[in-house]
């Protein structure tokens, strides 16, 4: 943080304007030096450029460095184990679990750093369904950081409902923070950890913005299936008529760019609700990748990257013209930008649908052998959902190459994921069974060969199946049972050719096209060994045969 001793900022005089009756003290933070509260984006701008946080580029948009962490901290995410949540969390590789006491020694040390420095505050909500929204704070060290939960969370609807807000959680994020191993019981100097009693994330030495809304996504994925509500590491869409369609997939599989669509208003990019009342974004803005994005295949995400109020994070520029680079990777390859979704043209103001007509599952197959699009019947539905195949793609995580990873994840989402994964399963399955929606598997990964062999399939041809399947159209086609999988194929779709849908045909040798295929089907069945005890049987018979 920069020293601004008794230099007096832009904000200063505005700092307690939008203030809450519910202090910080509240929250355990005394003899601060200036709170802002609540600062609207211009005012946040200038404090951001004022200590030098962050540079404007050309069309406004601001450029924000991360520094050593440029993607999330998976392995520095702890969850406080104590009684009244222990029993219902999914211990494990990505809820690792901490005593309260070591929880109690790190907070107490990082409230004796913040005394005398600057904090910002947004008070906000996560969930636009007004029965489940939930009243949440962001406290940061950073200036941009407050843009960011401002981008990010659904802001109060006036000065009333800022004066009365009293979160049910809170969000203390200082990146210049570090934890001490020996002391604190984290295997870095990182950490994120998530205190369900206490209500409260504690974020330390990483300035990655992302661990700020997935921590929010985390507390919301423990709480609302308790009360029956599905959540989902999703984006959601709705078209003229009123058909909602979701969208599964870890970053990189494509969630933002096919959900963000001229023809249809978008709901939000990738955290929902699925409730009795239909479908509901948490969020108020997008966090999309922003790495080589094309003003003709996105043209609104283009857009929104180059406007103001959006913070790109870690994008090359040119510090004279001011022009940035998205084709740049040099920083990282998991270039962000945040906007709030009214950057994009079309977007549900309300950022609420109905209940989903169709439900996409999307894989980005960095063996190039999955079909381009499958037809999914329930049971296969919530056997690819637990399974939650993909490829890790451009150092999303901390560790990750540049190079896909192939990975399972758990319902799409097993870092943010905090109850079991047959327990999302099993709401899933529930919505399904009563709302009908209709099930698709899509690979925007490779064709013609694996990565470094094949190429990206084409965004034309996915969005024209995609479009197919939202239409309708896809249901008057003739389908072929596939061999291994026993989803169903579609032998031809309007605007795509033939040979796209059959990816075997497109490999130089077919014996190591289905060799390679077969040994794929190996590793789901090898991955949901762990799942199976959990399972109904007709999802364990709906998986592939080797």
């Amino acid at each position: 943080m920069t020293d601004l001793r008794d230099i007096k900022s832009p904000g200063q005089d505005q700092a307690e304007h939008l203030k809450s009756d519910f202090g910080l003290v509240s929250n355990g933070l005394t003899n601060l030096k200036t709170v802002y509260w609540n600062l609207p984006t211009e005012a946040l701008y200038e404090e951001i450029i004022f200590r030098g946080e962050a540079s404007v580029s050309q069309g406004g948009a601001l450029l924000a460095e991360s520094g050593k962490h440029t993607a999330r901290a998976a392995k520095d995410k702890y969850m406080v184990r104590e009684s009244t949540t222990e029993d219902h969390i999914w211990w494990g590789e990505h809820n690792r679990p901490v005593s309260p006491e070591k929880f109690d020694e790190l907070f107490n040390r990082m409230q004796a750093y913040l005394q005398g420095r600057d904090v910002f505050v947004q008070d906000c909500f996560a969930g636009a369904d007004p029965e489940y929204k939930m009243p949440v704070r962001i406290i940061t060290e950073f200036a941009w950081h407050s843009l960011f939960a401002r981008n990010m969370f659904i802001p109060p609807e006036n000065n009333d409902v800022y004066s009365k807000h009293i979160p049910e959680f809170t969000v203390i994020c200082a990146p210049d923070f570090k934890a001490f191993g020996p002391i604190d019981g984290t295997d870095s100097s990182t950490f994120i950890i998530l205190n369900f009693e206490k209500r409260m994330v504690l974020i330390g030495d990483t300035a990655y913005a992302g661990e700020i809304k997935k921590s929010i996504f985390t507390v919301m994925n423990y709480l609302l299936p308790l009360k029956g509500v599905m959540t989902m590491h999703c984006s959601a869409n709705q078209g003229e008529d009123g058909d909602s369609a979701l969208f599964f997939g870890l970053s990189g599989t494509g969630k933002t760019t096919l959900s963000t669509d001229p023809s249809r208003g978008l709901i939000g990019d990738d955290e929902h609700g699925w409730s009795d009342d239909g479908v509901f974004n948490f969020e108020n803005g997008s966090y999309a990748k922003v790495i080589r994005l094309s003003p003709e295949a996105e043209p609104q995400i283009y857009s929104a990257a180059h406007s103001f109020g959006t913070i790109l994070e870690n994008v090359i520029y040119d510090p004279v013209t001011r022009q940035i680079d998205l084709d740049d990777d040099t920083i990282t390859e998991n270039t962000r930008g945040s906007y709030p979704l009214s950057h994009i043209a079309g977007s549900i103001p309300e950022k609420r649908g109905g209940h989903p007509k169709n439900i996409i599952l999307l894989t980005a197959d960095a063996r190039g052998v999955m079909p381009p699009i499958a037809r999914l019947n329930p049971e296969q539905t919530i056997y690819h959902f637990i399974s939650g195949y993909t490829s890790k793609l451009g150092g999303t995580e901390v560790g990750l190459g540049d190079e896909p990873e192939i990975t399972f994840s758990a319902c799409f989402g097993a870092p943010f994921m905090v109850h079991p994964p047959i327990f999302y399963a099993d709401l899933l399955a529930r919505k399904i069974k009563h709302y009908g929606a209709s099930s698709w598997l899509i690979n925007t990964g490779w064709v013609g060969g694996a990565y470094g062999v094949g190429k990206r399939i084409s965004i034309k041809h996915t969005r024209a199946l995609l479009n197919a399947a939202l239409s309708g159209e896809l249901l008057k086609v003739k389908y072929s049972k596939d061999p291994i999988f026993g989803f169903e194929v579609p032998e031809t779709c309007p605007g795509v050719p033939d040979s796209v849908l059959k990816p075997a045909e497109a490999w130089p040798n077919q014996d190591e096209y289905w060799d390679k295929y077969r040994q794929l089907a190996s590793r789901y069945i090898d991955n949901f060994k762990k799942f199976a005890k959990d399972s109904p049987k007709e999802v364990l018979e709906a998986g592939p045969k080797v």
